[in-house]
Order: structure tokens, then C-alpha cells, then sequence
């Protein structure tokens, strides 16, 4: 799913109550990931929920799975994993994720520990384009 796809289905929600809803429900499309995958070198650091992402090089790009044990912060990575998954290192990298954030109204409508966390989620996203590119 595209930023503007994600922009065009926020706005048809008139509160963030019904945004919330929104976000839970794409949070309930996530792939989910074995019991192994459910393993600390997955985990991402600095989100106060678990959030394990697992990345998966394919030819030219690079696929990302993940989950979470909060509800809300699951709809953020099924969010990200829209954003990111099956591009090539190079655009994830210059995907600008803090404007996307604010341009979907995430900014003021989380609290400072989630949106800590969808950037701590951010940064591993990029750590990782940036690994693959140097392999």
C-alpha cells in the first residue's frame, strides 16, 4: 500500500476514534511470524511494547515481516511494512518517514512512547537497507 493510499483511507475516517479502529484492523493483517522468529535478535530496541521485525533479502529488494503484543503498535507496523517492504534498499532510504508520520496525523494523536517506537522501528528498517547495501 502507498503513503497516499494509507492518506486517502485516513481520510475517510471523521475522528481518530474510527482511525484507531483502522490501524488495529491493518494491524490484524500482519503475516504472523513462528515462535522462533519471536526471538531477541528480532526485537526492536526502545519501544516500550515487543516489536520484532524480521528482514528478508530478496533479489533487488527487501521484505519485512513483523508483529507486535499491542494492538495499536501492530496497525504501526503493519503500517511500516506498507511503507517499506518489497523496495530496494536505495528508496527505503530516501522514503522520508517522519514527514509521512506527520502528513497521516500520528504525530499529535500518539503518545511520545509510541511514536519513540514507530521510529525506533524507523531506524531498524534503515539499519538494515543499509547493511544489504553494504553486502
Amino acid at each position: 500500500m502507498s503513503l497516499e493510499t494509507l492518506l486517502a483511507d485516513f481520510d475517510l475516517f471523521d475522528d481518530w476514534e474510527d482511525r484507531y479502529k483502522y490501524i488495529i484492523e491493518l494491524g490484524n493483517t500482519l503475516e504472523p511470524l513462528s515462535a522462533a522468529e519471536h526471538c531477541d535478535d528480532n526485537k526492536v530496541p526502545g519501544c516500550v511494547s515487543q516489536v520484532w521485525l524480521v528482514t528478508e533479502k530478496q533479489t533487488d529488494t527487501l521484505r519485512f515481516r513483523g508483529d507486535s503484543d499491542a494492538h495499536i503498535v501492530r496497525g504501526l507496523v503493519a503500517i511500516l511494512l506498507d511503507l517499506y517492504s518489497d523496495r530496494p534498499p536505495a528508496d527505503i532510504l530516501a522514503f522520508d518517514a517522519r514527514a509521512a508520520f506527520e502528513q497521516m496525523g500520528l504525530g499529535e494523536h500518539l503518545t511520545p512512547q509510541r511514536s519513540n517506537g514507530f521510529y525506533a522501528m524507523v531506524q531498524r528498517i534503515r539499519n538494515d537497507a543499509t547493511a544489504s547495501l553494504d553486502v
